[in-house]
């Protein structure tokens, strides 16, 4: 499985990200290229504020989906998301894609962290699950967008 703390694949998922275009249309799904975008921003959020105290997870979200979120099969299409991932409105792609790049650099820069606290909603994990979850969500959203 790979892992967004690896040299390789931060780079790859920067190219990737960088070849997205206003136009780039999604293979399945609702979300435009800017809704997209701006999605993948919250789960590198978490990551990078690794704030102490949140919850410690949903046992039956746990039970069900945390291991699925670090391994090599590939999710499924059209999975629902937190509300707050959600995009109700357009957003504009220019300015969310740059988002998207800053903290992509910002969390490969927290790539030695020792220290992590658990996941609002999937509870613990370790730093190479971190990586991988990360990396797992972004490749998910690029491939729907055929990149």
């Amino acid at each position: 499985m790979k892992s967004f703390f690896e040299e390789t694949t931060y780079n790859e998922v920067l190219q990737r990200v960088r070849s997205l275009h206003q136009g780039s249309e999604r293979k399945w799904g609702k979300m435009t290229v800017g809704q997209m975008v701006w999605h993948c921003q919250y789960p590198l959020e978490i990551a990078i504020e690794n704030k102490k105290g949140g919850k410690k997870g949903n046992p039956l979200i746990r039970w069900f989906f945390k291991k699925s979120l670090y391994n090599d099969t590939l999710w499924r299409k059209n999975l629902p998301t937190t509300p707050k991932a959600k995009a109700m409105e357009e957003k504009d792609f220019i300015t969310e894609r740059k988002k998207l790049e800053q903290l992509l650099h910002d969390l490969y820069a927290l790539r030695e962290r020792t220290e992590w606290n658990p996941h609002p909603l999937f509870g613990s994990f370790t730093h190479e699950q971190w990586g991988q979850l990360e990396y797992k969500h972004l490749d998910h959203h690029l491939r729907q967008f055929g990149v």
